[in-house]
């Protein structure tokens, strides 16, 4: 069955009197995949909502994101504080498959703005956890000859470069695929440049690694390490 049409089947027989529900996520994208799912967003007036179930329709693996329109801005300013919001973003650039009293244009609309504002300024002191978090991981390679360890270090440096490139440059953020996505749209390059470099690294040469990681924190300061501190509550 179409996505489309599978994704409003689902919505209206789980929910016949919802008020409005989106399709997002990578179905509706050309990245779509064999293994895409529905990511259906669905608008009630109260309960059972909120919830988040996990289902099967046939041959569609489904996400479904049930909400009111109070819970769903309660949730979507809950992400932003993280700088990523994969609610926000399936009402923004999601498809709209019914919308029975206006809510969904509202939100949509919302979404939309919201989305093309960008996240919050990140703060010096999140950048300097970044910094030093990543100024660690870089020591344990260079100490490193596991290729166990190595594959884990590697791999988490690259995501939280990822993360600090995007948060220096004031753009969204994202998990998994979305956050290489939110990665080529804001440092075309940057991705593939870190895939090579991981890929060396996981062979023993940590240079090209050290270099492009290098290169993100010069966007942010630099390497921190002596002098980072934080206070901690009892």
């Amino acid at each position: 069955m179409d996505p489309v049409a599978a994704a409003r089947a689902v919505a209206e027989e789980r929910h016949p009197a919802a008020r409005a529900a989106f399709l997002g996520g990578s179905v509706v994208t050309a990245r779509r995949t064999a293994t895409s799912d529905l990511d259906i967003v669905v608008l009630l007036h109260g309960a059972p909502a909120p919830y988040r179930e996990s289902l099967q329709h046939g041959e569609w693996p489904v996400e479904l994101f049930v909400h009111t329109e109070e819970t769903w801005h309660a949730f979507v300013m809950r992400e932003v504080v993280k700088r990523r919001s994969p609610l926000l973003w399936m009402c923004a650039d999601g498809l709209l498959l019914f919308d029975r009293d206006g809510v969904g244009e509202r939100l949509a609309a919302e979404a939309r703005k919201l989305a093309a504002a960008g996240p919050r300024a990140v703060t010096g002191e999140e950048i300097e956890d970044y910094r030093y978090a990543i100024t660690d991981l870089l020591d344990d390679l260079a100490a490193s000859t596991d290729r166990v360890e190595r594959l884990f270090i590697a791999t988490e440096l690259t995501r939280r470069t990822a993360e600090l490139a995007l948060a220096v440059g004031g753009a969204w953020s994202g998990g998994g695929k979305w956050l290489a996505r939110r990665l080529e749209a804001h440092a075309p390059g940057l991705g593939v440049r870190l895939h090579h470099a991981v890929r060396d690294a996981l062979e023993g040469q940590d240079e090209a690694l050290v270099d492009v990681v290098d290169d993100v924190l010069g966007q942010g300061g630099g390497r921190l390490w002596a002098g980072y501190r934080r206070s901690g509550t009892p």
